[in-house]
Order: structure tokens, then C-alpha cells, then sequence
């Protein structure tokens, strides 16, 4: 990646790619969801999506300091963090009212429970105080609280990183280190704390925003000194693969996710390396050139993850049974196989995905322009 001040057609790529994974691994049906990085890391889409937000902030930020100041920078991120905090509200509403609307169709699935209608049908003000007040975090909703938080912290954690990025480094890791603790003081609802901890989280957003301002060079990974580190890079990859693959009996508990455990970090950071070691030999650009729809999710992250989140939890709620207990056609049909199950789910989301998009890029909410007065 270069320091331009250019948008990254390659990052917004990864960023839709991980948006799209997002949606499709939070449904149990899908026949893709089986090649995704969580059936062969101890990282998933997450990570991704993390890093890759500290990298796009830092350069918007840095475009933004070089056209209009850094007071112009701060205050355009102090904005951002009031529209991702917006859009967690719409989507904590979207989870609460999908699942009222299923359970009244009679759906039931964990997924459903997890949006927490019940609660909202018992103690319907209690709980948006609670959601206001960032206590409760209705499924699928918890991860936009954390990237608000971030969005507020821009202007410490990217300035700090502009002036002195090993500094940044520094702080962040002994902020990482006591996440667990620092977590306990955050509002929550929930015995466990929030989903992602940020304290935690927060590492992989200012490693980001470092690998944007100090990127490596380009041409010493494509030099014969950056073999030896890419072989290794790969050795761990294979290593974590094959356990998560063959080793693994069961799902890793939810705390490593949470508090972002070394182990999940060190999965990332050796997969990080190979996609800049690919990258560099110009391997992503054409990829992302015939993808384009990718790079568009990419652009339109906010309101593509709101409705992905949606799209993921009414899809398996509503064709995982239907498909299960054969189509009500008038002629008798066997049971649809798993595969074209998962493979239907898919074309689903991803083509609600990308309507999703068009209606974002749309900008259907805009005033419209004014109209001129007719004259002769």
C-alpha cells in the first residue's frame, strides 16, 4: 500500500470482502460460511474488518489534516462517532423488531432468542434506556459500540500515531494487556461484559492506522530479504490451520474473542503479512478491479453491516425451515439437500447485500436539489 492520500481501492475491497463474510458466517446454512478464515484461524472476518477501519481512518484523517487541519480532522471523526452510534441504534431496533416479527411468526431459533425481544416484550423502557445507555447490545448489534468508541478516540489515537507510531505501538499493547480490567467499567447489562471489548480491540485499530502511516515498502517485499519472513508467515499459517482444522473438537471459548487473545492476534498478524506480501506483487488490484460490487460494500460499510446484520438473522430464520420440511408445492418434493440449502442462502444475502448498497449509494434520503425558476 502506498501513503497517498488517494482512497485504497485494495482496502476498500478487503472491507467488503470482510463485511460480506460478517453476514454470511452468521448464517448456519451457508455452504460458503465453510471456506471462510474462521474454519482455518483462530482469527475471523472481525479482525479484518478492525485493522482495516484503523487504516482507512488514519488515511481519511490524514486527508483531511492535509486539505483542511487537524482541527477540521477532529471534528469531522467527533461527527462520525455520532453516526455510528446512530446506526447502532437503528440496528439494535432492527434485531428487536426482526425478532418480534418472528416470533410472532412463530420462529424460533437461538439466533432469534439472542435479539432479546422477549426482554424488550417485558420490560419494553427499561431496555431502550438500557440500549441508549449502551447497557444492552441486542445480537449483531454489539461490535458498532466498540467502532463509535473508536471513531471518538481518532483524533488521540491517530494524532498520537502520526507524531510517534512506535509510541502509539507501545501504549496500545499495555492497553491491550489490561482490557480485561479496564473492561469492568464499562455500562453492560450482561455478567459477561460486552461482545468486543475495546480496550482490547483497540490494538488491531491503531496497528491499522500505523500500517497506514509507516507502511512497508513495497519494494522490500518483493526483494529476496522478505522470503525468510513470508516463510515463516506461512509456516504459522499452516500450523494454525491444521489444528483449528484437525485438532479442534470444539468452538474456542467466546472470552478469546472478546478480549482479542494473543493467540487470535498472532493468527491475524501472520495472515496480515501474507496479504501485504501478495499485495505488493500487485496480485489484489485486479482482483478487486473484477469485484467491483466488493469494492462498493467496501465504500458503503455503516449501512451495509446494519443490513447484513438483518439480511443474516431473518434468512436463517425464515429458509432454514422452510427449506427443511420440503417447499408446499402441490407435488411431493424431498427434502432439500444441505448444500443447495446453504448455497440459496447465500445468493440471498449476498444479492440483498448489494441492493442494500445501491439503496445507501442511492442517497434516497437527500434533499432534493432546488428548484430553479422557469424563465423564457
Amino acid at each position: 500500500m502506498t501513503s497517498s492520500t488517494q482512497r485504497s481501492i485494495e482496502i476498500d475491497f478487503f472491507r467488503g470482502l470482510a463485511l460480506v463474510v460478517i453476514m454470511l458466517d452468521h448464517i448456519p446454512n451457508s455452504l460458503l460460511s465453510h471456506i471462510t478464515l474462521h474454519h482455518y484461524a483462530f482469527c475471523d472476518a472481525a479482525e479484518v474488518f478492525v485493522f482495516v477501519g484503523g487504516y482507512s481512518t488514519a488515511a481519511a484523517y490524514g486527508a483531511i489534516c492535509a486539505r483542511q487541519g487537524e482541527a477540521a480532522a477532529a471534528a469531522r471523526f467527533l461527527r462520525r462517532g455520532g453516526e455510528i452510534y446512530r446506526a447502532f441504534l437503528l440496528s439494535a431496533a432492527l434485531m428487536i423488531g426482526l425478532g418480534l416479527a418472528l416470533h410472532g411468526l412463530g420462529v424460533d431459533t437461538p439466533d432469534v432468542d439472542a435479539t432479546e425481544a422477549a426482554t424488550f416484550l417485558r420490560r419494553p423502557f427499561g431496555m431502550l434506556a438500557d440500549i441508549v445507555s449502551l447497557r444492552r447490545q441486542p445480537f449483531l448489534s454489539s461490535v458498532l459500540p466498540m467502532y463509535a468508541m473508536f471513531a471518538l478516540a481518532a483524533p488521540l489515537l491517530i494524532g498520537c500515531a502520526r507524531r510517534t507510531p512506535w509510541f502509539a505501538v507501545v501504549a496500545s499493547l499495555c492497553v491491550w494487556y489490561a482490557a480485561p480490567a479496564l473492561a469492568q467499567g464499562l455500562p453492560s447489562a450482561y455478567p459477561e461484559g460486552w461482545a468486543f471489548n475495546p480496550f482490547a480491540w483497540q490494538l488491531l485499530f491503531v496497528l491499522g492506522a500505523v500500517a497506514r502511516i509507516r507502511p512497508l515498502d513495497p519494494a522490500y517485499l518483493r526483494s529476496p530479504d522478505a522470503l525468510t519472513p513470508t516463510r515463516i508467515a506461512c509456516g504459522v499459517a499452516l500450523a494454525c490451520a491444521f489444528w483449528c482444522v484437525f485438532l479442534t473438537v470444539g468452538p474456542a471459548p467466546g472470552y478469546e474473542k472478546q478480549n482479542l487473545g494473543v493467540l487470535r492476534l498472532l493468527n491475524f498478524g501472520v495472515l496480515a503479512w501474507l496479504a501485504a506480501w501478495v499485495g505488493a506483487r500487485g496480485a489484489i488490484l485486479p482482483l478487486a478491479r473484477a469485484l467491483p460490487a466488493l469494492v462498493r460494500i467496501g465504500r458503503r460499510s455503516l449501512p451495509c453491516f446494519v443490513g447484513g446484520a438483518g439480511i443474516s438473522l431473518t434468512l436463517d430464520a425464515l429458509l432454514r425451515p422452510m427449506f427443511l420440511t420440503g417447499l408446499p408445492l402441490p407435488h411431493a418434493f424431498e427434502p432439500l439437500p444441505s448444500w443447495l440449502i446453504g448455497g440459496i442462502d447465500d445468493f440471498c444475502a449476498i444479492v440483498l447485500l448489494i441492493g442494500v448498497e445501491r439503496l445507501a449509494s442511492a442517497d434516497l434520503f437527500r434533499h432534493p436539489p432546488r428548484r430553479q425558476p422557469f424563465t423564457r
